[in-house]
Parts: C-alpha cells; sequence; structure tokens
C-alpha cells in the first residue's frame, strides 16, 4: 500500500486474469460497503480501481450533506492507469475514511473538481470531469495507486475512531468544536 503500483498494458487488462479480479474486486467493494477499491488495498500492486456510489447508500443520508458535500449517484466504473489533475483552485474539506484503516475517520482537504484520464475495463481510453464528492472518491483511490493513504492528507488533530465521531462531530460543520 505504500508504494506506487505498476501500470497495465491493454493486453492485460483485457485478458482473463484481469476480467476476474474486476469482477471480484466490484463484489469485496459492495460487500464492504464502498464506494471504491483500489487494486493495492487487496494486496496487488496494480493500477486498477472500481468506483461506484449507489443511489440506495444515498437515500438514508440527511439532504443537506448531500448539498453540502455535492454528493450523487456514481455508477459503476473501472479506473486503469489515471492520470489526475485539479480543475481550478477550489478545496473541499471533509471526514473521509477508508476500507484499509476501518474505524478511523478524518478531516481531509481535497480539490473539489478534477479532470481525470483512465483506461476503462475494455482498455479503452477515457476522460472523466468530475466534482464534489465524485471528485474525492477519484482523488482517494488514485491516491492508493501512488501508494499514499488519507491519513497522509489528513488534518492530523481531527484523526478520531468512528464511535468518537459519531458521538462528537456528526451532523456537526467541519469547523464547530464537539460538545463533551
Amino acid at each position: 500500500m505504500r508504494q506506487a503500483a505498476r501500470p497495465l498494458t491493454r493486453q492485460e487488462v483485457l485478458g482473463d486474469e484481469i476480467q476476474r479480479l474486476i469482477h471480484d474486486m466490484k463484489e469485496t467493494m459492495h460487500d464492504a460497503p464502498g464506494v471504491g477499491l483500489a487494486a493495492p488495498q487487496i494486496g496487488l500492486s496494480l493500477q486498477l480501481a472500481v468506483i461506484e456510489d449507489r443511489e440506495e447508500w444515498l437515500k438514508d443520508l440527511p439532504p443537506q450533506d448531500l448539498v453540502d458535500k455535492d454528493r450523487r449517484p456514481v455508477p459503476f466504473h473501472v479506473i486503469i492507469n489515471p492520470q489526475i489533475a485539479p480543475t481550478g483552485d477550489e478545496q473541499a474539506s471533509f471526514y473521509e475514511g477508508c476500507l484499509s484503516l476501518a474505524g478511523f475517520s478524518a478531516v481531509v482537504p481535497r480539490a473539489r473538481a478534477v479532470h481525470v484520464e483512465y483506461l476503462d475495463e475494455q482498455g479503452e481510453l477515457r476522460s472523466a470531469e468530475a466534482s464534489g464528492w465524485y471528485a474525492r472518491i477519484l482523488q482517494h483511490e488514485i491516491d492508493h495507486l501512488r501508494g499514499t493513504l488519507y491519513i497522509d492528507r489528513m488534518q492530523t488533530r481531527t484523526f478520531a475512531s468512528i464511535d468518537n465521531w459519531n458521538r462528537y462531530w456528526k451532523g456537526k460543520p467541519i469547523g464547530e468544536p464537539p460538545s463533551r
């Protein structure tokens, strides 16, 4: 997880092994549940991640959270050998967690909007303009492919267990101090 993953060739992408891996990663992400999973998280140093933010997971979130985070459903897709660049200087800070560091969360500043070029599961070149929560997911997963975790980018004083986050921070704006 702490090293840059190797790129895949188009031939590898189209092979049975990578196609099975994509299928298995999708199932693992859904079972977790999570909105993204990168191959290094399952012990494979490959530049491959799967992403999906399902509509059914958003229905129980407070409407204001969806607005504040600019969060909307993202259909399942695969990103391979991604190249990412911020679009603009605007940043957003929100609590973030990770399947590889289960049970913890911290505030992570990230670009509000990004442009990503990548290969899809058919080895075709694609690009995406993403903003809001989708941009955050892309940055988080691409960080995994580069050997970076959210704890490398977090505001260290905000690092908390999920239990403490639920107890002191849930439903409060990022800048508001917790009541004790």
